[in-house]
């Protein structure tokens, strides 16, 4: 599992680093991770201190620290 994790969490390192800041549901539809295991990464990013999560109206982003 914790390999699922990490590979998640550098797909959705690569995509921010790449293309800057997107929604969770955006990140999820272009790197085909599934949601749960995108929510985890998250998790662990944010515990690794590399991600910004921000409100832009409605919508939560994330982008790289």
């Amino acid at each position: 599992m914790a390999n699922t994790i990490g590979e998640a969490a550098g797909k959705i390192w690569e995509y921010l680093d790449k293309n800057g800041s997107a929604s969770v549901t955006k990140i999820t539809n272009e790197t085909g991770v599934n949601k749960n295991d995108i929510q985890r990464a998250i998790g662990w990013l944010l515990k690794e201190d590399k991600l910004l999560i921000e409100m832009m109206g409605r919508t939560e982003t994330l982008s790289l620290k």
